[in-house]
């Protein structure tokens, strides 16, 4: 299988900050389209496509917009969640410093298939570089025509606004981004009810992850058939993969969904790096689960992932080699989430750092087998119980762990021979 630039299809070739160089290398012909059609036709054309969104569970992207788009009511948002606050995951990082006005002519494309008016892209607060390329873009589109009033001599006019966050991994939950957006302390809402009908400012909302928006004008512009040629039945088009850890190659990669782990890994990231071998690979992001070396050989695509227990989320494909422990990156990792949790429910706020506590015990070898039962039974309640994603996706990674590694956690309790650790827990 091939690397296919589709959404990076202008990296490095055009002016990120020029809307005309933008249309010159063929942007805003998907706008034009949309602009032709009705609302309906928008949707079908998108519902056609399979396209399912790029950053969490692959939701259909016209159910969002269809739901909204039943909804009565004079004022609607578009919302682009440019967040990303995972670890290792940059590839929104690309397209906003790239192609910003990919993501722009997608949010007036989805503005026209709901009759919202107004956008707002929330980027993540350390991105503040970003910002200028950010403004500069919008300001283009809006001297070039393609944003603001009447857009391209159409009657349909619409905004986009940029909101910067503040480093809260909480706040990439889209209710918690509503209610940073709207300049409150960033926690989730109860639901429903949903975005659809009560969202940003109490008002019908769509929101979608950068990846997912820069699909829609090269949907409008050359067809749901044309999508559908690439990756597989029940995934269609490419996937942005950020391929990250002991590979010989890191770097943001574009290959049609189903693209193999294996291939990706061996053949297109030049292997593992410094001749060693591999020990495990987290494919999906900080919360998706660790897999071993024995379980690498499938397909990349949302359904199979997710049939396996994963789900392929953000595409952070996380590579590690056999000089590290993985007892150690669960710690690193529950550190994560302890620290970002934003402490609105008890399952999240207690249950991660309780699963820190005890993972920090095993990891220093002070930890009993009956520990291991602890964090299972806490998981468990957790995924049960947790207001939203965050407490229950932190779980996922230790649940996969003791899975697929238990010999490795066995050791460190029974004061074994590990291959990284020694029986003080320092690192060889």
């Amino acid at each position: 299988m091939e690397e296919m630039k589709v959404l990076l299809r202008n990296v490095d070739k055009i002016n990120p900050k020029d809307a005309y160089d933008y249309a010159k290398a063929g942007g805003f012909e998907g706008l034009k389209k949309a602009l032709s059609m009705s609302r309906e036709e928008i949707i079908k054309v998108l519902e056609d496509s399979g396209l399912r969104g790029r950053g969490g569970a692959g939701f259909p992207t016209y159910r969002k917009l269809q739901f909204a788009n039943s909804t009565e009511n004079d004022t609607k948002y578009i919302v682009c969640n440019a967040d990303e606050g995972e670890p290792g995951t940059n590839k929104d990082r690309i397209l906003l410093s790239k192609d910003p006005c990919a993501i722009i002519e997608g949010m007036a494309i989805m503005g026209k298939a709901i009759g919202a008016h107004t956008g707002f892209i929330y980027m993540r607060g350390e991105y503040t570089y970003l910002r200028e390329v950010l403004y500069a873009a919008i300001d283009s589109c809006k001297e070039n025509g393609y944003l603001g009033e009447n857009i391209m001599g159409s009657d349909f006019s619409f905004d986009v606004k940029l909101r910067m966050g503040a480093g809260a991994y909480v706040c990439g939950e889209e209710t918690a981004m509503f209610e940073s957006i709207e300049g409150k302390r960033g926690e989730p809402r109860y639901r429903p009810p949903f975005p659809g009908i009560k969202g940003l400012f109490g008002k019908p909302t769509v929101l979608n992850n950068v990846e997912t928006i820069a699909n829609v004008a090269p949907i409008l512009d050359k067809g749901a058939d044309w999508y559908r040629s690439m990756g597989t039945e029940g995934s269609p088009g490419t996937k942005l993969f950020s391929i990250i850890g002991n590979v010989n190659k890191r770097g943001v990669y574009e290959f049609p969904m189903g693209i193999n782990l294996k291939e990706l890994i061996y053949d297109y990231c030049g292997g593992i790096a410094d001749g060693r071998g591999l020990l495990a690979v987290q494919a999906g992001g900080a919360s998706a689960p660790f897999i071993n070396k024995d379980q690498i050989d499938i397909p990349l695509e949302i359904d199979y992932v997710a049939s396996s227990g994963g789900r392929l989320g953000c595409g952070t494909i996380m590579v590690i080699d056999d000089t590290n422990c993985i007892v150690d990156m669960i710690q690193n990792n529950l550190y994560f989430f302890k620290e970002e949790s934003c402490g609105k429910c008890t399952p999240c706020r207690e249950g991660t750092t309780r699963l820190y506590e005890l993972v920090t015990k095993i990891s220093s070898g002070r930890g009993k087998m009956s520990d291991l039962a602890k964090i299972r039974g806490l998981g468990e309640t957790m995924a049960n119980t947790a207001f939203c994603g965050l407490g229950r996706s932190a779980t996922v990674p230790v649940e996969s762990a003791l899975q697929n590694f238990a010999d490795d956690f066995e050791k460190h309790i029974d004061k074994d021979f590990c291959p990284v650790c020694d029986r003080e827990g320092r690192v060889l």
